[in-house]
């Protein structure tokens, strides 16, 4: 099957395209290598392109038709939260506008699966500890809308015209599934710890008096080869099982899967893991909470497990050993 990767030059991009490279599947990637890089694609095909612009569809089009194309795997987007603060007309017309040109191009082109990069972000602060694909989503960013967004209009293209699809909603994703393919960019916990690590400094804590079991702050960490793996049982549903919108299910109950562990980890305790795979003591400093941070948000994952027939099998332990091994090579 030939698959595009849109965004697969990414951190999460070429985890998914050496799996779907070693099992066989023609791959194309298309990605503008603002963050990506062109040495992570291996003997895949690359097109370096601006998603966002009007002339892209076109160019995608007849890129599809010309590899025959059965599926996208659509990754790219912008996802700094502060960043999507400060641009937010930039957001939008980056993460939905690139989405709705890639989406006109697949119905010129006859391309009739999809799998969507969706966030944990579309729930915002969730009122209840473990979040379901039927919880309220409410996101607290321009990025986090612009996933909502992206999720909706991915919808409305399946009911139009009948593609296949799926939308995954990642919950924190961290590791290494090789050592050369660490994660370049520090947006959440665990690779912000080894940064400070690293620079000599302490970790910062925001919260130690939350109503969790030590204190502070509990999330749900799933290692990127588990995600990438997820994506390519995801791409074999909506390829051969099919995962066609229903217009009469309820909140979450269709197209949408949490991509999570169900499993939550403390702050505390990804500094403890980190103390393990260093061989050092991590010594954090302590803050006051930030606003909105709720105290846990961990993934229900049974959807997930029901449809794909996936479920995580890396822990913390190795999410943090795998960044650790990453980061050593990578200097």
């Amino acid at each position: 099957m030939t698959v595009i990767v849109t965004g697969g030059a990414g951190y999460i991009g070429a985890h998914i395209i050496r799996l779907l490279a070693a099992r066989g599947d023609d791959v194309v990637v298309v990605d503008d290598l603002s963050n990506g890089r062109a040495d992570r694609v291996g003997d895949a095909r690359l097109e370096v392109a601006d998603l966002a612009a009007d002339s892209t569809v076109d160019r995608l089009a007849a890129l599809f038709r010309e590899v025959g194309a059965r599926a996208v795997i659509h990754l790219a987007a912008r996802k700094r939260v502060d960043e999507s603060l400060t641009r937010p007309t930039w957001y939008y017309r980056q993460n939905v506008g690139g989405l709705a040109h890639v989406l006109e191009a697949m119905e010129r082109a006859d391309v009739p699966s999809l799998v969507f990069s969706s966030s944990a972000a579309v729930y915002g602060a969730p009122s209840s500890a473990l979040v379901t694909e039927a919880s309220p989503t409410a996101p607290m960013n321009p990025y986090g809308e612009t996933k909502l967004a992206g999720e909706w209009l991915v919808r409305d293209a399946a009911r139009a015209w009948g593609m296949r699809c799926l939308s995954l909603r990642y919950f924190n994703v961290a590791g290494a599934g090789w050592d050369d393919l660490h994660d370049p960019a520090a947006l959440n916990l665990v690779p912000l710890v080894l940064g400070r690590i690293r620079a000599g400094l302490p970790p910062l804590v925001f919260g130690s008096d939350h109503p969790t079991p030590d204190g502070t702050c509990i999330r749900d960490y799933v290692h990127v080869l588990d995600l990438a793996q997820a994506h390519i049982a995801a791409l074999d549903h909506v390829a051969l099982a099919g995962a066609v919108v229903d217009d009469d299910a309820g909140p979450g109950a269709d197209h949408v899967l949490n991509i999570g562990t169900g499993v939550g980890s403390s702050v505390l305790e990804v500094l403890d893991a980190f103390a393990v795979a260093t061989g050092a003591p991590v010594v954090p400093e302590l803050l006051g909470r930030r606003a909105g941070d709720p105290p846990q948000v961990v993934a229900a994952v049974d959807r997930a497990v029901d449809v794909l027939g996936w479920r995580a099998e890396r822990d913390l332990a190795e999410i943090v050993r795998s960044t650790v091994r990453a980061e050593v090579a990578a200097r």
